[in-house]
């Protein structure tokens, strides 16, 4: 590793930081000026902005054959949103979750990446399954902004109070200014170490679903860390939720779309990974319903398995002789004990309820 890389590594990170401040304080105020609440506006424009990255890598490594990162990009990418993200910043303060979140978006997460898994059982997500999936993102983000429109409408007019605005070009400005540097910044970071990783000799696969999905999920990192430290915590929270939407719906989608033959989905990402997203996002649902946050713990389990699942890539792609042992302690004991806490705490929240 050369000087030139270290050196773009850092500076991708600090311009990351930068632009998550500028596109918090910018996301926050607009949500004032458009009537739109803090969690719809982290659901749409924090979160699709700060997809942008996946988008843009998803596209290029697809026109150019490379489906194996365009895939493990995706599908990383929303494994390190739940996992990795959401427990950070529970870790660093207890997350607060809308009822919305719990009653509507996460089952919209859940299901979304049931269709993935379906689309992509036959080994290929055609151009027409991706017109599907950019259709539904349409439909979704519309729904969301009339919602929160007449909802925030209805508050106004019961508060009778005006909240102080700053200038609507001021806000925009500080959004693009915001989006722009997580990009940048995002790019510099993948690119010093997708270089890393190629000169130790890892697939692409691999590549695709740890550096790259970890790269271009750095805008998501430091926009939800900043927006926790902030208070802004629908922010933070929406961010995660709305990108991984976004991912599967128009990222997929448009990979798909907008290549001939459709996105081809490796055999393993089928038989593994994607499970492993569609476990993460059910595992969202019970964990939120435990009082309507996700306290430090909780946090922390989510931040273990991200390292245990990293672990686990890393045991394969090697071929290491601990492999075996470690699949044999996660299916044996580890799994279950996970099932069983979800069922419990899910039992006792529908027991909780008022019938």
């Amino acid at each position: 590793m050369d000087l030139l890389t270290i050196l773009q590594l850092l500076a991708g990170m600090g311009i990351l930081i930068v632009g998550a401040e500028l596109l918090v304080r910018g996301a926050s105020r607009l949500a004032i000026s458009f009537g739109i609440s803090p969690l719809v506006v982290g659901l749409t424009v924090v979160a699709y902005g700060t997809s942008a990255p996946e988008l843009a890598v998803s596209l290029q490594s697809t026109l150019m054959g490379k489906a194996d990162i365009a895939v493990g990009n995706i599908v990383g990418s929303n494994i390190f949103n739940v996992l990795f993200i959401l427990g950070l910043s529970a870790l660093i303060t207890p997350l607060v979750v809308a009822k919305q979140l719990i009653r509507f978006d996460v089952p919209i997460m859940i299901g979304v990446s049931i269709l993935a898994l379906v689309m992509g059982y036959d080994g290929n997500v055609g151009p027409w399954e991706g017109g599907a999936l950019v259709f539904g993102a349409i439909v979704y983000t519309t729904w969301l902004i009339v919602q929160s429109r007449r909802q925030r409408a209805s508050e106004l007019a019961e508060d009778k109070e005006t909240p102080a605005r700053t200038p609507l070009a001021v806000n925009i400005l500080l959004v693009l200014a915001g989006l722009g540097l997580l990009v940048l910044g995002a790019n510099w970071l993948v690119e010093g170490a997708v270089a890393v990783a190629r000169t130790v000799g890892v697939s692409e696969l691999i590549i695709g679903l740890t550096i790259v999905a970890a790269g271009t999920s750095l805008p998501e990192i430091a926009t939800s860390v900043v927006a926790s430290i902030r208070g802004e915590r629908d922010i933070a929270v929406g961010n995660v939720v709305g990108s991984n939407i976004f991912n599967l719906l128009f990222v997929l989608g448009g990979a798909a779309l907008f290549t001939p033959s459709g996105i081809v989905v490796p055999a393993s990402v089928n038989g593994f990974d994607m499970p492993v997203m569609l476990a993460v996002a059910v595992a969202c649902l019970p964990i939120f319903f435990h009082e309507g946050s996700i306290n430090r713990w909780e946090g922390g389990v989510f931040f273990a398995y991200y390292l245990a699942y990293t672990l686990y890539l890393v045991l394969n792609a090697t071929q290491h002789d601990m492999l075996p042992l470690y699949s044999d302690i996660m299916m044996r004991f580890v799994l279950p004990i996970t099932v069983l806490t979800i069922g419990v705490v899910t039992f006792r929240f529908a027991r909780a309820r008022p019938t």
